[in-house]
């Protein structure tokens, strides 16, 4: 009888269950907290909990890192100094923009060690739409509720006279004015790392529901009190009041990068909403955004980690553009400091966010993409360039022209709705000049590229090999773009034929990339396995594989199939073996690679993560299934340490996302996605024209991740990719899975995906000889 009792309880227990977890919404499974616990010499992700709404102007974020610290919060810190306006993309770019709340209780205090407050992550609560914090030291609970440029505070004060609230505008130029009669302090900050014009700056406007029964402003650290106004290198106002035991006041906030005015025009955001109004707005504006993909499966840890990918890739590029009193979308240009109209976009680094993120928004939220496209176009109107790392205007890190890749793929997509014929203008002038004073933007080397087929190893251009394939993928994007465009062969047709320089760097005696130098030899002495030099946060292990755009070209050139799968194979057996001597020690991204117990595979940093869908161009589509559940069970979790490396503006959690859905874009400017092992029992894709695609997987399970069958709309399907018609037309996918793989299911010349080299024999062989005949001359 009590077995029976207790069977019948745990049963009960497992059906409640069950409906307590169908019953959450996908922003309920999202963590902030993911990838927190990061620090300079090793990241899980150098994520911040981003308090915000999805592509927001503004977000905030509990600031436990001091003044000027890139890792501004830290999941192992004990202190909160303030909470933070942010607009950080990544803590090795940093911040601009900001300033900080902070409430206290019993002295006035101002400088931020002093304030600084315990707290306990079990006193903490962290979602997309709304944060909550427990300050040990002045007994307050602070709550915070964004909108797109505006956020509400709510505090809980204890009984005191001593209440008060710091606002720090931060050094390097700042300003606050206390308005008592209004309950009001008006400011702003200059604070960057830079990409900012002269005149820049980040109004502000703050407004409380209680009046001020203290005042005082800041300058340098002195606390003057009584003094209303403060212009300094670091100016700071503190107001205050007496509180009963848990009495709550609101503090509305809003910011603008064009005025004060356009601060209050920005404020109205939070209308006459309560605090808790403003929440549940936010939340169910995420839940919009989240429940364009549908998850159902048992593991409720795979869930929790794909809807903080999901979270993530839905953060940046933040929106840069405000809505004027009249309705009108408007921005302040970071590039020319000037007030216009239109759209803008920033805080991406397309060096990442290329290889999936914007494939993954032109999948599922194109008209997103569209104003992000006439933001690109408005960015080149004001500076003469695309941007390549824009935070807010153009920033010199990183390597490639990928803006060509991002402009051509979105428009192949069928975006439309924007200035195509200046994005045309603009891929084509950035293809053929560099940035004045911004070396990283438009393409640094372009004038021997463009005569010798690469970037030289020993003309003083670091990291040239890296340059040499990005671009030649950038031109074939670009070639794509002007066939679509209906332009001129004689126009484009360079494009093409540079397409095929990654040939000019193919060592057949490593079967490697290795650089060149100007007159022709290959570098030497050559390491494999060292990394920068040639390359970019990575080695030429690592950046072999990036010929997106022909894979068959590569496999050609490693002598076929066979050995170009012993190549990839390689990279997993190799150990963790690396080359510091470029950096003078070992970087974080060459620790991550080392721990994780993958060989040289370096899922931690971009080069690599499309390699394991190479499988499927060299009839092993298996081993792209295993690889890829390998990383999605080991490398991604929904805890603080749950990224192997920089999470980087949503191009890591994208890979999740997709790869969780079965499929990649390692492409991006083809219409394909690359086939890989799905790992949900049933997703379903809310498209933005209406239509659905639902993806089942039978017998899906952590031991059984090969395909042993597909059916696209109940039909069998061979092919290593779907494409983006089949997608957007609406589908059924139906996935069998078994724990062993099916060695006979696409691998036969017909199921490969796309390559250049077998396009243009195929439909261009005129384009092709002529490819050919000059490529013979050269090596002659």
């Amino acid at each position: 009888m009590r077995k029976a009792s207790v069977f019948l309880l745990l049963s009960f227990l497992c059906v409640w269950s069950a409906n307590a977890q169908t019953n959450l919404d996908p922003v309920d499974y999202v963590s902030p907290l993911v990838g927190t616990q990061s620090k300079h010499s090793l990241s899980t992700g150098n994520t911040y909990p981003a308090i915000a709404m999805p592509w927001g102007m503004n977000f905030w974020m509990p600031q436990t890192g001091k003044m000027g610290d890139g890792w501004a919060y830290t999941y192992d810190a004990d202190k909160i100094r303030g909470f933070k306006q942010t607009h950080q993309p990544s803590p090795w770019i940093n911040d601009y923009g900001q300033f900080s709340i902070m409430p206290i209780t019993g002295k006035v205090i101002f400088d931020q060690d002093e304030r600084a407050s315990w707290f306990s992550h079990k006193a903490e609560v962290a979602k997309p739409y709304y944060y909550k914090v427990y300050l040990a030291d002045h007994d307050v609970v602070t709550e915070i509720a964004p909108t797109e440029r505006a956020a509400m505070f709510q505090f809980t004060f204890p009984k005191t006279d001593s209440s008060y609230v710091v606002i720090d505008a931060f050094d390097r130029g700042s300003y606050v004015k206390v308005i008592p009669g209004e309950n009001k302090i008006i400011g702003y900050t200059t604070r960057n790392s830079g990409g900012v014009p002269e005149n820049f700056k980040n109004y502000f406007v703050i407004t409380f529901d209680k009046p001020f029964t203290y005042t005082a402003t800041v300058a340098s650290n002195t606390i003057t009190k009584g003094k209303l106004e403060s212009s300094d290198n670091h100016a700071g106002a503190i107001i205050g009041f007496a509180t009963e035991k848990g009495e709550k006041v609101h503090a509305r906030v809003a910011s603008s990068f064009i005025s004060y005015e356009q601060a209050e025009t920005n404020l109205k955001e939070l209308g006459n909403n309560t605090f808790e109004q403003v929440a549940q707005k936010g939340r169910a504006e995420w839940n919009k955004i989240l429940g364009r993909i549908e998850v159902q499966d048992e593991n409720v840890d795979n869930l929790r980690t794909f809807y903080s990918c999901l979270y993530r890739s839905v953060l940046f590029p933040r929106s840069f553009y405000e809505i004027d009193a009249k309705g009108q979308v408007m921005h302040y240009s970071p590039y020319n400091g000037e007030v216009l109209p239109g759209y803008m976009f920033t805080d991406t680094g397309f060096w990442d966010t290329f290889r999936c993120l914007f494939p993954f928004l032109n999948l599922m939220y194109p008209s997103m993409n569209e104003k992000m496209q006439e933001g690109l176009a408005n960015t080149y109107k004001e500076s003469g360039f695309l941007p390549e790392w824009a935070s807010p205007g153009h920033r010199n890190c990183m390597v490639g022209n990928n803006s060509a890749s991002v402009v051509a793929d979105a428009y192949l997509k069928g975006l439309r709705g924007y200035d195509i014929e200046t994005l045309w203008e603009a891929v084509v002038h950035g293809a053929n000049n560099v940035h004045p004073k911004i070396g990283s933007t438009g393409r640094l080397g372009y004038d021997y590229y463009n005569r010798l087929g690469y970037v030289p190893y020993d003309v003083k251009i670091n990291e040239s090999a890296a340059r040499t394939l990005e671009y030649a993928y950038d031109d074939w994007t670009i070639y794509q773009l002007g066939k679509a465009l209906n332009k001129p062969a004689k126009e484009i047709d360079i494009f093409a034929k540079r397409a095929f320089n990654y040939k000019n760097l193919f060592c057949p005696d490593h079967k490697l990339m290795r650089g060149k130098n100007e007159n022709g030899e290959f570098q030497s002495p050559f390491n494999p396995l060292k990394w920068g030099d040639a390359f970019t946060e990575g080695n030429s292990w690592h950046y072999t594989w990036s010929v997106f755009q022909d894979p068959q070209g590569l496999i050609d050139l490693m002598g076929g199939k066979d050995g170009f799968n012993q190549m990839m194979d390689s990279v997993f057996n190799v150990p963790p073996l690396f080359d510091d001597s470029y950096y003078g020690g070992v970087i974080h991204e060459i620790r991550e690679m080392q721990i994780m117990n993958m060989g040289n595979y370096a899922h931690g940093n971009q080069p690599i993560q499309h390699m394991i869908y190479m499988y499927n161009y060299s009839s092993e589509p298996w081993k792209a299934q295993y690889w890829v559940r390998e990383v999605m069970d080991k490398l991604y979790t929904p805890r603080p340490d749950g990224y192997c490396g920089d999470e980087d503006n949503g191009q890591t959690s994208a890979w999740y996302v997709f790869s969780a859905m079965g499929f990649y874009p390692v492409c991006p400017g083809s219409d394909q996605y690359i086939m890989g092992s799905p790992l949900f029992k049933s997703v379903t894709l809310n498209l933005e024209n209406g239509k659905k695609v639902v993806i089942k997987a039978e017998n899906n399970s952590v031991s059984n991740r090969y395909v042993e069958s597909m059916a696209l709309n109940g039909q069998p399907y061979t092919k290593n990719y779907i494409t983006h018609d089949q997608l957007m037309n609406g589908a059924t996918i139906n996935f069998k899975m078994s724990a062993t793989p099916n060695k006979q299911r696409g691998i036969t010349e017909a199921d490969l995906p796309y390559s250049f080299s077998t396009d243009l024999k195929a439909n261009n062989p005129k384009l092709w000889k002529e490819i050919n005949t000059v490529s013979k001359k050269k090596k002659k």
